[in-house]
């Protein structure tokens, strides 16, 4: 599996691989108001963004996880990134986050469900996690609309210092 090369479109997006270009993207746009509800913390300089991009390559060249851009197919405008984690395993990890000015328009729901086609046709797993803070209602409506139920809840310390109230749910091949 060549997942350096890979390219996922749907009707309005393209996932694609994570790639210095968007070194500049990430480091605006990944956020304190937009990681609230993630483990990470936003970058401080943009030598860690070039670090992360970096990791997540290599992590894709040795098969373990999945990191993509989200643009749009019209413009090129990049919109943010997302993965799926632990592809080896039989329960692979979906992860997204967007821009603030891409909020509200359904690209979410439509690159993860693009992520879970993907995953049906190329991955051997028993079923796809999407963890989600409790208060991020936006964020928990994706695998809701995909049929994930909720199978645990826990509490984790994010890189910031919050305690997220995590819900994991459990989405399902077609």
């Amino acid at each position: 599996m060549k997942l350096l090369d890979l390219e996922i479109f749907t009707k309005r997006i393209l996932l694609q691989p994570i790639s210095l270009k968007y070194k500049e993207d990430i480091f605006r746009e990944f956020t304190e108001t937009i990681t609230t509800y993630m483990h990470p913390h936003p970058p401080q300089v943009i030598s860690e963004t070039e670090l992360f991009i970096h990791e997540s390559l290599r992590e894709m060249h040795n098969g373990d996880n999945l990191i993509v851009v989200i643009v749009k197919k019209d413009n090129n405008e990049f919109l943010g990134c997302t993965g799926i984690h632990k592809l080896k395993s039989i329960c692979p990890e979906l992860g997204i986050w967007l821009k603030k000015s891409a909020h509200g328009h359904g690209y979410g729901l439509e690159a993860i469900n693009a992520l879970k086609v993907w995953a049906e046709s190329n991955l051997d797993y028993e079923y796809l996690i999407y963890p989600v803070d409790r208060a991020n209602i936006s964020s928990r409506s994706i695998p809701e609309r995909l049929g994930g139920q909720i199978f645990r809840e826990y509490e984790q310390t994010n890189l910031s210092g919050k305690v997220l109230h995590l819900l994991e749910y459990k989405i399902f091949k077609q």
